[in-house]
């Protein structure tokens, strides 16, 4: 059959590529650098009993989408605990940052729409893009004048508009110029989208995300954040405007046709949420690690607890992965497609002691 000669040679030629994934098995007590639960929440004892205390309330899962017998006042009191530290008029809550970035762009685009996008953006980005068929144009990653050169050639073109970037880049660990977003889009008269997936709990104003250090305009700005990385939990947030909010219930398919989310992880996810004003020094310990990681090991990036170390080639890279295995280190080995550079990505987070700071140095010495 063919479609299973297609699949079979799909597989071998990953293999030969050496893009072949595999679910991990780690057996034994390893140091984790690959983890994204960056405050540690996800083992905090406050955050997992607010999840059974939800759970014994609301039941073990939420029994359907939220258009049938899926809300609750759970997610609507939360949700507008989101909007406000957002500084939005609303927010609607997704199963995941995928379901998310790929349903909400899908909807509010067409081909009469031009998306304007840092060519480093997410995968999850590019999968509702494709799937409504949009115009899309990649701007060089924080080239904010090539953003303004497409803006400048295409703006009478399309009336509608949206520039897409993600505020701290995962694989990268940089963070995007927001006040260079936001004049833009003003200047042009463009939507702005702005994923703080590895921005929520780390950085902004009480940990809520860099966007909440600015001024932008709350009906032409959407911010996407999740809750399954600094929050420890799972789930993502839109915050928005009160039309758009209404407009995706409307309209998103992956927010319409989902079952929502079970109440354990609604309950732990606000749990933390409203835990992240109080860990300040957490953060700034985080940071101060990563510097230090990034500094001894010569990493890329800046400003963020995440520290790419890029090799020239995929087999180096796996080789030197490898090694930190051997010796009990957890690192993300990372290759094309999803970053054009094979990296090694190490996540500096709260469950590191300076312990396993040095052993990381050495090892990768080695």
């Amino acid at each position: 059959m063919a479609m299973l000669n297609k699949i079979k040679k799909f597989i071998e030629k990953s293999k030969e590529n050496l893009i072949y994934r595999e679910l991990p098995k780690y057996a034994g007590n390893y140091i984790d650098f690959s983890s994204n639960d960056y405050l540690g929440l996800s083992k905090s004892p406050e955050v997992i009993d607010a999840g059974i205390e939800a759970s014994q309330m609301y039941g073990s899962g939420a029994t359907g989408s939220r258009l049938l017998s899926g809300n609750s006042d759970l997610f609507e009191n939360f949700e507008k605990q989101i909007a406000i530290d957002k500084k939005t008029e609303s927010a609607l809550i997704f199963n995941s940052g995928f379901q998310a970035n790929s349903g909400v762009l899908e909807c509010l685009t067409d081909k009469n729409t031009l998306v304007i996008f840092d060519m480093l953006n997410h995968a999850s980005m590019y999968q509702g893009i494709f799937a409504s068929g949009t115009k899309l144009k990649r701007f060089q990653h924080l080239d904010y004048t090539h953003l303004d050169d497409i803006l400048k050639n295409f703006s009478k073109e399309y009336a509608n508009i949206i520039i897409v970037s993600e505020t701290v880049f995962g694989m990268d660990g940089d963070i995007a110029d927001i006040q260079a977003l936001i004049d833009l889009s003003e200047k042009y008269g463009a939507m702005l989208y702005l994923d703080e997936a590895h921005a929520t709990g780390l950085y902004g104003k009480n940990g809520y995300g860099f966007s909440t250090n600015f001024d932008f305009d709350n009906e032409k700005t959407i911010i996407m954040g999740t809750f399954s990385k600094a929050l420890g939990s799972s789930g993502a947030y839109v915050a928005c405007s009160a039309f758009v909010k209404d407009f995706l219930i409307n309209k998103c398919k992956s927010f319409i046709y989902s079952t929502a989310l079970s109440p354990f992880c609604i309950g732990a996810a606000q749990k933390a949420w409203s835990m992240l004003p109080s860990l300040g020094d957490l953060r700034r310990n985080i940071m101060q690690q990563a510097d230090r990681v990034r500094s001894i090991l010569n990493g890329s990036g800046s400003g963020t607890n995440i520290v790419p170390l890029l090799f020239k080639t995929t087999d180096e890279m796996m080789n030197k992965r490898q090694l930190l295995q051997n010796n009990g280190i957890i690192v993300s080995g990372i290759r094309p497609p999803t970053s054009p550079t094979p990296r090694l990505r190490i996540a500096v987070s709260a469950i590191h002691s300076n312990d396993d700071i040095e052993q990381l140095i050495r090892i990768f010495a080695k």
